[in-house]
């Protein structure tokens, strides 16, 4: 395996606005749902918030600073839509606004290509309160904040992002409940993927009509590489259950303008599909400039009953999760960089002409600071270190990959996990906020350097 990457390879770290900001009631931001789910007693560990986060509203020229010590070139962030646009409704927030050309500015000067994503979960309350995502209406919303951020914001920001991880916002927001805005119902976690699918389409409509004819539009996914345990006919089946409800449910719309088949028959018990409209299938496949996957684990299935049911409709009831042999991560995740290397060369033959880029990929552990102030995590560098030669190696095999945004750049609030969970190559004291660079940080630098690994 060559150790060095293609010219020109994109070299990034990842956040999202909840997670990171903080200021949550601060110039006009308005409450999102997880505001409200992270203050309902029980669905955060400890309660905790994203009301400071790692206080990164106020530290951006600190951070970006961190950024161009590591060496990145891109910077994937996302903007928080009630930060935008107030309620998701009517005229931007112009102080909202300024943060990110702030931040678009500041990433420039530093010689860092600012990656916008405009969804990364924080769906303004207002809209929840009037149906959130199972309803038409908040893709129709979602168009016009895509096309008044590209307003503001398009001379400094050159790739756009629609959503991220709709299976996430679909399945975990309005299946199991587990994230925001924690409600548990089958029909409706259907309903908000197609919506969700809906305002992506619809938002690369309005993004093509606001932008240059250069600007990158993508999407990015959170694909799942499910195996099965055995060869059976049933765990063959389970496995493909899972792709339908994980996979194809967002690719096949997005990319060949069709719902697949076997995901209708799945869910027949459950839907009709109905709120399928004529023209929805055109609108979600309009053309996109590249992909995003994000990748930490493979998971293995086999024939059964899920112990949660309502996260995989249509799938439930015959597919249950199976624990793989091997490390894991502090989140109790597998760890195994050939599920990267699979899903690419998939994405290499089912999607030939769509360049890839690697949106989030990484490793939390149960990372501190020494006696001296250094953080050691050598967990985490064998993890980027096997799935960035995956990386490598499906790029030698024929996957078009453009560029690699490790998660995370910065310790934060990990969702339901508060603030026991860390990403970050960056540690995040949250009660100083000082920030210290991990071991990892130095060993990414240095693979940037030298654009490639150490082999």
């Amino acid at each position: 395996m060559n150790a060095l990457f293609p010219a020109g390879f994109r070299w990034g770290s990842a956040t999202a606005a909840y997670q990171i900001e903080g200021a949550a009631a601060e110039d006009g931001r308005t409450p999102s749902i997880w505001d409200t789910f992270s203050r309902t007693p029980g669905k955060v560990r400890n309660g905790d918030t994203g009301d400071i986060a790692a206080d990164h509203y106020h530290r951006v020229r600190e951070d970006v600073a961190l950024m161009k010590s590591v060496g990145l070139t891109d910077y994937r962030f996302s903007l928080a839509w009630p930060r935008v646009q107030p309620t998701g409704r009517g005229p931007a927030g112009q102080k909202g606004l300024d943060f990110y050309r702030c931040l678009a500015d500041e990433l420039l000067e530093a010689g860092i290509r600012p990656v916008a994503t405009l969804y990364h979960w924080d769906l303004p309350q207002e809209l929840e309160d009037a149906g959130g995502w199972p309803e038409r209406a908040t893709a129709e919303r979602f168009a016009e904040y895509a096309g008044l951020a590209a307003e503001a914001l398009g001379d400094r920001i050159g790739t756009w992002t629609t959503l991220n991880e709709p299976w996430c916002a679909a399945f975990l927001g309005y299946g199991s409940g587990v994230h925001a805005p924690g409600r548990a119902d089958d029909q409706a976690a259907l309903r908000a993927a197609h919506h969700l699918n809906l305002a992506h389409g619809l938002a690369v409509r309005a993004l093509r009509d606001a932008l240059p004819t250069t600007v990158e539009v993508s999407l990015t996914l959170n694909l799942h590489v499910a195996r099965p345990l055995t060869d059976t006919p049933q765990d063959v089946d389970a496995a493909r259950r899972i792709d339908a409800v994980g996979n194809r449910i967002f690719l096949d719309p997005v990319f060949h303008g069709r719902l697949p088949a076997d995901l209708v028959a799945d869910t027949a018990h459950l839907t009709d599909w109905s709120f399928v409209r004529d023209g929805d299938l055109t609108a979600i496949s309009a053309p996109i400039d590249s992909l995003g996957v994000n990748y930490y684990s493979p998971a293995l299935v086999a024939a059964g009953r899920s112990e949660s049911p309502s996260a995989w409709p249509g799938a439930a009831d015959h597919v249950r999760f199976l624990t793989a042999p091997g490390p894991r991560t502090a989140m109790d995740w597998p760890v195994d960089a050939s599920g990267l290397h699979e899903l690419l060369l998939r994405l290499r033959d089912e999607l030939p002409g769509v360049p890839l880029l690697i949106t989030e990929n990484g490793a939390a552990y149960d990372d501190y600071a020494d006696p001296e102030g250094a953080v050691h995590d050598p967990e985490r560098v064998a993890y980027l270190d096997a799935h960035l030669a995956a990386v490598r190696r499906a790029i030698d095999d024929g996957a078009d990959v453009r560029g690699y945004f490790l998660w995370s750049l910065l310790d934060n609030f990990e969702w339901a996990y508060g603030y026991g969970k860390r990403f970050g190559i960056v540690h995040v004291d949250f009660a100083s906020q000082r920030r210290t660079p991990k071991d990892s940080a130095h060993w990414y630098a240095e693979v940037i350097a030298r654009g490639g690994l150490p082999r």
